[in-house]
């Protein structure tokens, strides 16, 4: 008994000799089984659809914040006019924002199908760098994202009221359809920026997995 504990306590610790080893060398994620790869991908991806998806954390964080359409919400403020001067269009980007943590809180499914989906052994920039395997997934299945996370984001914009908003807005407003300011233009603009914000989110969930070797034991083994 006391050696088979003493055996097994020999295997954990050279489980984590190895795997803090993977932490300080990306590239050697190229060792891994394939069920490592989205192992870490998929822990990354839950990771930063967790934070985003809580309350107000897109609009707190300027990095990932949701704008207006328009070169990041200045002209759709110029063409509102009085309506930014009462705050509406505020109200407005607020709402955005709020919509695009509501759809990451749903998003999880449609991300770990498409990490499911994806051949990860055709892609050498995931093992050389400390991002690789996010920017690959965004390469490779960014289209598919935006087809199924639309939807999301449009329902979140209804439920928040965002749809709403515009439409107060844009009364008597002509030049607004032209600048991208109608409903389908602004659930493209929203649901472009949620996913930018999203993956910006999870390059961070990945590098900090690849230097905690406790965290990538979750999707090693």
């Amino acid at each position: 008994m006391q050696g088979d504990a003493m055996m097994a306590r020999r295997m954990v610790l050279a489980a984590a000799v190895g795997m803090a080893a993977l932490a300080q060398a990306p590239w050697a994620l190229a060792k891994l089984p394939r069920g490592g790869v989205k192992g870490l991908i998929g822990g990354a991806s839950d990771g930063a659809l967790d934070k985003l998806a809580q309350p107000g954390a897109f609009y707190r964080d300027t990095a990932v914040r949701i704008l207006l359409p328009g070169a990041g919400g200045k002209l759709a403020s110029k063409l509102f006019g009085v309506g930014d001067k009462l705050g509406l269009t505020t109200n407005l980007t607020k709402s955005l924002n709020d919509a695009g943590g509501q759809a990451a809180g749903e998003a999880k499914p449609i991300f770990r199908a498409a990490i499911d989906n994806l051949r990860w052994t055709d892609a050498p920039a995931l093992v050389s760098k400390k991002d690789g395997a996010t920017r690959y997934l965004q390469t490779s299945a960014g289209g598919v994202l935006f087809t199924k996370v639309s939807p999301l984001i449009g329902s979140a914009l209804e439920n928040v009221g965002a749809y709403r908003q515009l439409d107060q807005l844009a009364k008597g407003n002509s030049l607004m359809a032209s600048a991208g300011l109608t409903r389908d233009g602004l659930t493209r603009s929203v649901t472009e920026q949620a996913l930018k914000g999203i993956f910006h989110y999870m390059a961070g969930e990945e590098a900090a997995l690849r230097r905690n070797p406790a965290g990538l034991l979750k999707g090693v083994f």
